[in-house]
Formats: structure tokens, sequence, C-alpha cells
């Protein structure tokens, strides 16, 4: 049996979750009739204190709901040149909202107010109207990178300024939310509440809420669901959503077993993700100390992202990697990937950090 990093989209639904998904009350969730999606959808909005949410199959179709909902064609997306929006959703702001977009080159995936302030177009016939700036948090091509959430606050700031929309791309933001628990700033905004309870993540969730006119969340991933992401804002914007989300071929009928582990999801597997952090920290320090590693990014959650030298080139290493049972993935013709997830445990990632030191 193979040790997958390839992604954490490779996890399987644990038995727990199973369980939840077989007993599922179910209906017609196009006539908005199935319980399961009705109690995951009204859960993931109070979770951030957003007054609406609409369950899809993909973070893609979450993503690409968003901009229709928030551009008309004509208009420009502002966002980072490696945003999962702009290098992994097949073309989709041009070929879904008619848009164009302009790219920043920011800091591992994050970009910054003053960067966006400099991109918004002037107000000119010449020139497409700026209308939404898109965040991922965290960027994935920067590693697993996190926002500084003081930034984020700052980039509103900006938009509310020049009447843009703020998207956030959070496929991995439970992640994101994780990993700051330890950050001081956070602890004196929740009143000293100790980092990892419950309601130190809450008061997290609801400052991103607030911060955002969009949340596209991802439960497939770390969070361990089979299928599914949600997309969270105002009454109004998802009531548009959910007629795009038609438009797209998104409504599902019977759907309530997938919303059911959403729920078991959030409800149990947000404060684990800390071990996936440990687990991708223990890898990276084998890696750093081998030769052949040219370039490590800095590793702040779930994904660890290296340069190799020559003569060991990506494709080798992983073809290397992949004859001793280790699965991983070439992210560019200089770098792999790993990530950690809900299905390796201490045990696979040991035996993962002792073929690295014999290599």
């Amino acid at each position: 049996m193979s040790i997958d990093f390839r992604s954490d989209t490779v996890t399987k639904p644990t038995a727990a979750m199973r369980e939840v998904m077989a007993s599922a009350p179910l209906g017609d969730d196009v006539f908005a009739e199935d319980p399961s999606i009705n109690d995951l959808e009204n859960l993931a909005a109070g979770l951030f204190g957003m007054e609406s949410a609409i369950f899809c199959p993909s973070g893609t179709m979450t993503n690409q709901v968003a901009i229709k909902c928030h551009t008309q064609p004509g208009d420009e997306v502002i966002c980072d040149a490696d945003a999962h929006i702009y290098q992994y959703e097949g073309g989709g702001i041009a070929f879904n909202a008619g848009c164009s977009v302009k790219l920043i080159q920011g800091n591992r995936g994050r970009i910054t107010a003053a960067q966006v302030q400099a991109s918004i177009q002037p107000d000119d016939v010449h020139r497409p109207v700026s209308r939404l700036v898109c965040l991922e948090n965290t960027a994935n091509r920067g590693g697993g990178s996190c926002y500084d959430f003081q930034e984020i606050q700052a980039i509103r700031q900006v938009c509310d300024s020049a009447g843009l929309s703020l998207h956030l791309d959070g496929a991995r933001l439970f992640n994101a939310i994780i990993a700051h628990q330890k950050d001081d700033r956070w602890r004196m905004a929740d009143g000293g509440n100790t980092p990892g309870a419950p309601s130190f993540i809450n008061q997290q969730l609801k400052a991103y809420g607030s911060a955002f006119h969009s949340i596209s969340i991802c439960l497939s991933k770390g969070l361990g669901a089979p299928v599914g992401s949600l997309l969270l804002g105002n009454a109004t914007f998802i009531r548009k959503a959910r007629r795009v989300r038609k438009v797209f071929g998104g409504g599902m009928r019977q759907a309530g077993m997938l919303a059911a582990a959403g729920m078991y999801a959030l409800e149990h597997h947000v404060e684990r993700l800390a071990e996936d952090h440990f687990h991708a920290q223990l890898i990276a320090e084998a890696l750093r100390k081998k030769d052949f590693i040219a370039d490590l990014l800095p590793v702040e959650t779930n994904i660890i992202i290296a340069e190799v030298r020559v003569p060991w080139t990506p494709a080798l290493f992983v073809e290397t990697m992949r004859q001793k049972g280790v699965l991983l993935f070439a992210f560019s013709p200089t770098r792999f990937r790993m990530v950690t997830h809900l299905d390796l445990n201490r045990e696979m990632v040991d035996q993962t950090i002792d073929i690295i030191e014999k290599l």
C-alpha cells in the first residue's frame, strides 16, 4: 500500500463519517428540500457569522460562482499570479464571467493592500473596470502560506474605498486558522482565550466572515469529506449564487449524504489539522538535511514545496520515491510538492522520513 502525499484531496471518509453518511435524511436540494444540505449550509453560515451559504460539488465551482456573481463581462479581477482561480480553474474567469485578470506578483501567493491599491484601474473607457479582489488562504503555490489577518483587513479597506468586492478562496482556510492559534494578536482579540479552544477558533471564523463579501471553503481536503465545498455570503448574494450554480450544472438532488460528511468534517476534523502541520514539519526537517534540496519554502501548514539540485529533478525524485512506496507530485520543472492529511499517521510519516534519510 502506497503512502500518498500527492494532495489532501486523496483522503477517504473515516468509518464514523461513513456512518453518518449512511443515515443522513435526504430530499431534493434544487427544491431546497434536502434537510442535511440545509443543516450544513446553516451550520457553515453560522460559524462565519454570515447570512447564508450554498453547497457545491467543488471549490472550483464555488470560486467561479462567486466571481460570476460579483462581476459583469468586461470587468477585471485582481489576484496573485499564483492564485488557484487563475492557475488551476481552466480559464474559468474568462469563460464563465467574461472578465480579464490583473495579476500581482505577491509573496508566496499573498498580496498586500498597497499592491491592490496600485492595481485598481483608473476610470478610463480604454481600460476594464476593476470590480473584484480575490485572496487565497492558505496559498497552495506558496507552500501553504498564511495571510496576516491585519493585511486582509487593510485590503478590505482598500476595496471599500474603491467600491470593489473581496472574495476569499478559503479552500484550506481552516489550516490557516489552526496555524495561527498561537498568534498573540489573535489571543488579545479573543480576550485571552486559550489557543485551541473552540471559542477561539469561532472568533477567528467570525472575523473572516466580517472581512470578506464572500468566502469559499472546501470540505474535501484536510477536513476529509469525500466531496463538496461551500460558498458563503449575504442572503442576496447566495440567492444569486443559487441561480448561477444551476446554470453551471451544479444543482444536486438527494446529496444529503455528502452534506452529512461535510457536517461531520466541520464538527470533528478542524482541530486535528494541527497534526497534519506537525507531520509536515517533521518531513521538512528531514528534507532540509539533504544536499540535493536546494530550497524549501517555509512550512506553515500542511504543504511542503522543495526545489532540487542537479543531477536530481523533480521527476526523478518522484519516481524514486514511488518505487519505494511513497507518492508525491512534481510541482514544476524544479520543485516537488508533498501534502500531509488525515489518512497519514505518524508511522507513515516516520517511514517516509527514513526513506528520505537514506537517499
